[in-house]
């Protein structure tokens, strides 16, 4: 524990507690951890070491279950739903062909870094496709960014990922928006957790 914020292991079993509780759809959506043998091929196909965080992540849920429709449970990271291995790399391929792509047609400046980069590991997806992921740039590693394919840059939402979890318990814990984006958190029929946009003060 570092400043007084628990580890990631346990805000992650914080967060599942909560869902078990309030959102049992959400909490049976979620998928058991990977082995490390799932890791390790994660890393070889990446070609660079996890960050921790994301060990960590995967060791406790290789992803959920794939949604087919809004209305099933599973989005309960800000509307996105976590991925599991193979999600992560089709996800990652994506993005590194939107780099190599960029820089095939002279616009490397306007893509790289900006709006997708070889080195952002996918963490989570929501139903149009947009990311959350964890940045494994050197001066950016561990921070986790928001990437739209309707924006022309990419948003930076929390320095860790255990302070994400920390901001997410509290959201969910306290009715109350969570600090890095305007969005609060509602409960959907009783089984599933849905993310508001609040309007502007």
């Amino acid at each position: 524990m570092a400043g007084g914020i628990p580890d990631l292991t346990e805000l992650w079993q914080r967060f599942d507690n909560w869902l078990v509780e309030h959102a049992p759809g959400d909490h049976g959506s979620l998928r058991p951890g990977c082995p490390n043998g799932e890791t390790k091929r994660l890393e070889d196909s990446l070609g660079f070491p996890l960050h921790e965080d994301v060990r960590t992540t995967l060791a406790m849920h290789n992803g959920v279950t794939p949604r087919r429709a809004s209305t099933d449970p599973g989005a309960f990271l800000l509307g996105y739903s976590l991925l599991d291995v193979d999600g992560i790399l089709e996800a990652h391929r994506d993005l590194v062909s939107m780099v190599e792509d960029a820089r095939e047609e002279g616009e490397e400046d306007l893509v790289v870094g900006r709006i997708a980069d070889s080195q952002w590991v996918p963490l989570a997806r929501n139903i149009s496709g947009d990311l959350l992921f964890v940045d494994h740039r050197h001066h950016h590693r561990g921070e986790i960014g928001e990437m739209s394919f309707g924006d022309p840059e990419y948003r930076l939402l929390w320095p860790r990922m255990d302070l994400m979890l920390v901001d997410l318990c509290d959201s969910v814990e306290n009715g109350t928006p969570v600090t890095s984006v305007p969005r609060v958190p509602v409960l959907y029929g009783g089984r599933m957790l849905e993310w508001h946009t609040r309007p502007p003060q």
